[in-house]
């Protein structure tokens, strides 16, 4: 998909995502919700969900694609990564990444996207693996955050 086709494709989606966001503000379904569309807008999303920071553990909340891991290892992996230096990681091949978890082990990409309250502390990350290399980038991220930004609004 083209740099054009993906941007416009991500604006549809965040209009129709900011519209259910007005039907609830309980941020659990509003993940449930975000995941569900964003896995089947984008044919390369092979998972698409949210870990919770849960006592101090990454546990899966809500998920579209295979089985999830139900707990990731604390400070290992992408998504404990991307919490560490709150910000978002885009991963062109995971299997470059020290340290990365291999739920499955069809993934060879993935964008990570820590999840912030409305105190701004982060409380969990938005994981998107792709089965193909170099599936995200910045259109990806940037867009990704936005859209993230409206389960705590």
């Amino acid at each position: 998909m083209n740099a054009k086709t993906k941007q416009s494709r991500y604006e549809r989606i965040f209009t129709q995502i900011s519209e259910l966001m007005t039907k609830t503000t309980d941020p659990f379904a509003r993940m449930a919700t975000i995941s569900a569309i964003l896995h089947h807008k984008f044919d390369y999303y092979f998972w698409t969900g949210f870990y919770r920071l849960i006592e101090g553990e990454l546990t899966v909340v809500s998920y579209q694609g295979p089985v999830a891991c139900q707990t990731l290892a604390k400070d290992v992996g992408v998504c404990w990564t991307a919490i560490n230096l709150k910000k978002t990681l885009v991963i062109k091949n995971v299997h470059e990444f020290p340290g990365h978890i291999a739920c499955d082990s069809r993934s060879q990409s993935e964008v990570v996207v820590p999840v912030k309250n409305s105190m701004g502390e982060i409380v969990a990350v938005l994981d998107v693996d792709s089965k193909e290399l170099n599936s995200f980038d910045e259109i990806d991220a940037d867009n990704l955050e936005k859209i993230i930004n409206l389960i705590y609004s």
